[in-house]
Parts: C-alpha cells; structure tokens; sequence
C-alpha cells in the first residue's frame, strides 16, 4: 500500500525537517530554503533554488512530497468593491470559496479563506450553513487557495481571516497550523497581528485556543447577546450559555492581553435595539472589546427571513452601544452587488447533479 505524499503547502520548516534525508544539524537550514523557494517565492519545482539541496535530498522531495495548488473553477468580480471571489475545486469534488478583499491602503488586500466544505453549525443567516458539512479542510488547502490570490493580487497581499464557508474552531488543529504556516518567514510572511480566525463561539477550543495563548486575533461572532434571540439566530448556542462564553472570553483576554473583537451581523428589527446593547455590556463590559458591525447580505437568505439594516436603524444602535466605550467599526461584506457572498458560489455548485459530495457526520 502507498503512503500518501505529504503536501508542503501545510508544513513549516520544523515540520518538514525530522523526514529529511539529511545529517541532523542540516536538516532545518535545508527545510527552510526549500519551503521558502516552494511556499514564499510560489514555485512548481525545485530549479532555481537558492542553494539547492543535494541530490538526495531533491530526490527524496520529489519522491515523498507535493505542492500541488487547488483547482480555481470561477473568479467573480464584485463591480462595486472591486473584490474577487474564487471558487475552488477539491480532489473529492467538493467546492469552497476564497475572497480577494481590497484594503483602505491602496494596493493592499487581505484574502478570507474557508475552513471546511460547507458548515455544521446551521446559523439562519448563512447560505454556507444549508450546505451541511462535506469534510475540513487540511491545512494545506487553506495555505493554496490563499497562495493562488497572493499570486494572482495586483498589488500586496498583507493578512489573512478564516471567515469564509466552515466554522475554523470546528477544524481547530489544521486551521492553527495553516495560520502558522502563513506567519512563518519561509511561508506566508504575513504578521501574526494581521491574521484573524473567527468563530461563532465553540467555547471548549476558545478555552484552549486561550490555554495555548496562540497569537492570531480571535474574533467572535456574537450577533445578539439575548440567550433566545441568539439560539434561534445561531443555533450552536444552544450548547453553551452566554455565560459560559463569556467566561471562556475572558480567559483569552487575559492570557492575550488584547481587545476581544465581536463581530455582530446586523438584522433589519431584530438584533439593533437599545436591549441588544445594554445586555452586551452587562455580558462583556468588563473587559476590552472591538465592536465590528456588518450588514447582513439579503441575497444569501433565499427566504426572505433577514434584511439589511437601514441607515437609522444602523446610527441608532451604533449610538446604542457608545455605552461599552469600545471601539465601533462598521465592516462591509464583499461580493454583495455580484451575489458572491460566502457560500453562494459553493451553494449553487451543489445544487448542480453531482455538484457536492454528501454531508458527513462529524461530532467533534
């Protein structure tokens, strides 16, 4: 029986190292040139390589190892902000989605990458959440689609967030290791503070996420901190009270010592009141928090349950929240005018015969 090849794409020098045909002490400095040459400068072989390792060595690489990228099916352009959406498509015939987002800085972008084909955890506003859970993602596949827009960007790619189809702490060990892959100088080359991994609140690996004191930024997708109105919307709420997350917060506060950023999806007359604000600050107002507000996108909800926020119910709750005295950004979600947005393109693949493999049942 073959031994499936190991992907580059997902290691890091200390990973790559102890498999090396080579004396110990040369094993690194040989790991690191060849994932800087393979990872960092983007090439499909091993010519060009600034000291090139021996043959045996090249040998063993070519033998033992891929780097091959993910397969782009589609790219869209949204004409309003100019981002671009790329639908990738997996060996299993799975599809996911990675987004090109410009910055303020002009000739800077960040790219949104997915963590896992579809999504088990069923929020009622996500068109990624119908799909149901095909697999996770491997940490390789993360680190290609992210290469392939560095690559294809027209200017410099700085950061990376895994908040694209999947929930990232569902797929915990390789979303980490594709961030730390992306973070190291033979890899990514991206600054840890310029990597966000987003989760809408598993709080037993926000707990180890903390214990571990990893140094990507958290961000938590609350949306309401009313216990009802935030189990119907998010139904993975229904594990943990608001308390429990609460206090899993504040221990990644803590052992971070940063702002804890909550991401809060508005929703036309249901989480922009005076109450939504009132119950986060006796939730959370104890601690240092990062408010970002992002319209939800009506398109993805093809029932018609949820509508964007107009301009003064928006002003009224961002005046609402002044009471935590923390910062209140309003983020703007990509591929609306295009309806590109997250899980769009991978939903209308699956509807299509033969278009996704089946859901499987994953309960970790």
């Amino acid at each position: 029986m073959n031994t499936p090849r190991m992907n580059l794409l997902g290691m890091r020098p200390e990973d790559l190292a102890p498999h090396l045909p080579a004396v110990e002490h040369q094993r690194l400095p040989i790991a690191r040139r060849i994932l800087a040459h393979i990872i960092s400068r983007g090439m499909d072989t091993l010519d060009g390589m600034k000291r090139p390792p021996t043959l045996a060595v090249r040998r063993w690489v070519e033998q033992n190892t891929v780097w091959d990228r993910l397969e782009v099916v589609e790219r869209v352009e949204d004409s309003v902000d100019r981002s671009v959406r790329y639908l990738f498509r997996h060996a299993d015939g799975s599809h996911t989605e990675a987004v090109l987002i410009p910055l303020d800085r002009p000739g800077r972008f960040s790219v949104c990458l997915s963590s896992q084909a579809g999504c088990a955890m069923k929020c009622a506003f996500c068109a990624t959440g119908r799909l149901g859970l095909t697999r996770h993602l491997e940490a390789w596949e993360m680190v290609s689609a992210w290469l392939t827009l560095r690559d294809e960007a027209p200017g410099r790619v700085s950061g990376a967030v895994f908040m694209g189809q999947g929930e990232p702490l569902h797929n915990y060990d390789r979303v980490v290791q594709a961030a730390y892959v992306l973070r190291d100088p033979c890899g990514g080359r991206i600054a840890a503070k310029a990597i966000s991994i987003s989760t809408v609140g598993l709080v037993p690996r926000i707990q180890q996420y903390a214990e571990e004191r990893h140094p990507f930024r958290l961000v938590v997708s609350l949306t309401s901190a009313d216990p009802e109105r935030r189990r119907a919307l998010l139904p993975v709420a229904g594990k943990w009270s608001l308390e429990q997350l609460a206090d899993a917060l504040r221990a990644y506060q803590r052992s971070c010592g940063t702002r804890v950023t909550v991401a809060w999806v508005l929703m036309k007359g249901i989480n922009t009141g005076e109450d939504e604000a009132r119950k986060l600050k006796a939730l959370l107002g104890d601690i240092p928090l990062r408010i970002n507000l992002i319209d939800i996108n009506g398109s993805a909800d093809p029932l018609g349950r949820f509508e964007e926020a107009g301009d003064e119910e928006r002003v009224a709750f961002f005046d609402a929240l002044q009471i935590l005295g923390a910062p209140v950004v309003r983020r703007y979600s990509v591929g609306r005018s295009e309806s590109s947005a997250c899980g769009m393109l991978a939903a209308t693949r699956a509807r299509e015969p033969g278009g996704m493999p089946p859901p499987q049942v994953d309960s970790r």
